[in-house]
């Protein structure tokens, strides 16, 4: 039966929904970044008449709020319920969305929760692949490829292949249905599949989309004379492709400690090898602790040839 798999790694907390050797689904969170959940906040703007304001929690995030009671003016404490946690893009940074938490209410998980069955370490593989097609942005699949990209206003996932347009975009709608679960994509998504002039083909992917993600709570578009279908999930927080996109030192950093934590080998000191910018986003905190879960002394080497994804560890003898 499919179940979901929590590894505590350092400095994040991976999730992956398996079904023997095959990843379902991904979820990837960092303790340091808010999420959602319920906080407490001062209400430091509210226009006259307005249900709507904006919220600061003590620690400094701001939240857009809606659903604002009459009694709550500006400069009182307020109990916010985050739908949506903030999400860096290029030149600028979405502020969490929410909603005001009233007295009584039933309470969600804390931020960054993750429910699961703790291992030790996933299965060999599958959390690397999934990494892999979340870094690239390209996922392969039998007759063709997606690529997808983040934009300020929806992800975009292109479909390209040699096969005949129809069988592409057939091939293609079960690839999609499986990349928007791996990669934890949701909110506006556009997906470009091969222009179909006839209607019977494109209701036919139409079809086969539906089917593909009927256990996924979504919205969508038909098909549209030049191939264009979009879908609208709700969006809670960055997905992998989107936090892969926009920090990508971070992800390489911590995916480097991931790789010290498994390296393998007799010897008392474990070198990491990266470009300068990874090794400059490690926190001592982060090296403690993989000390600590390693059992040898942790080196570092700055390699400014080495790509920002390629950093390596190795168990040294001596």
């Amino acid at each position: 039966m499919p179940e979901w798999l929590i590894e505590r790694g350092i400095g994040e907390t991976r999730a992956l929904r398996v079904d023997g050797d095959r990843v379902l689904a991904a979820k990837l969170s960092w303790p340091d970044e808010p999420g959602t959940g319920v906080v407490q906040a001062k209400l430091i703007r509210r226009p006259a008449g307005a249900t709507r304001g904006l919220a600061r929690t003590a620690n400094g995030l701001e939240i857009n709020v809606s659903g604002l009671p009459k009694h709550a003016s500006e400069g009182r404490e307020i109990t916010v319920a985050i739908t949506r946690a903030p999400m860096a893009e290029k030149g600028r940074l979405k502020r969490a969305q929410g909603h005001h938490f009233a007295e009584g209410s039933k309470a969600g998980p804390p931020p960054n929760h993750l429910l699961g069955k703790e291992v030790h370490r996933f299965p060999a593989g599958l959390w690397e692949d999934v990494w892999a097609d979340a870094w690239d942005g390209e996922i392969a699949f039998a007759g063709g490829s997606l690529i997808a990209s983040v934009t300020p206003a929806m992800t975009l996932i292109d479909i390209d292949g040699d096969l005949p347009p129809r069988d592409l975009a057939q091939a293609a709608a079960s690839a999609v249905a499986d990349t928007v679960r791996r990669l934890d994509i949701a909110g506006s998504i556009g997906i470009d599949f091969p222009t179909l002039p006839d209607k019977a083909q494109r209701r036919a992917v139409d079809i086969a989309l539906g089917e593909a993600l009927d256990d996924w709570p979504h919205e969508r578009t038909a098909m549209n004379g030049f191939g264009f279908v979009q879908l609208v999930a709700r969006l809670e927080g960055p997905s992998l492709l989107h936090r892969l996109h926009f920090n990508r030192t971070s992800a390489a950093a911590r995916m480097l400690l991931r790789r010290g934590e498994l390296a393998e080998g007799i010897g008392p000191r474990l070198l990491l090898s990266a470009h300068p910018a990874i090794l400059d986003r490690i926190e001592p905190a982060w090296l403690a602790e993989l000390a600590k879960r390693s059992g040898r002394r942790v080196e570092t080497t700055r390699d400014p040839a080495l790509a920002l994804h390629a950093g390596q560890a190795q168990v040294l003898a001596s």
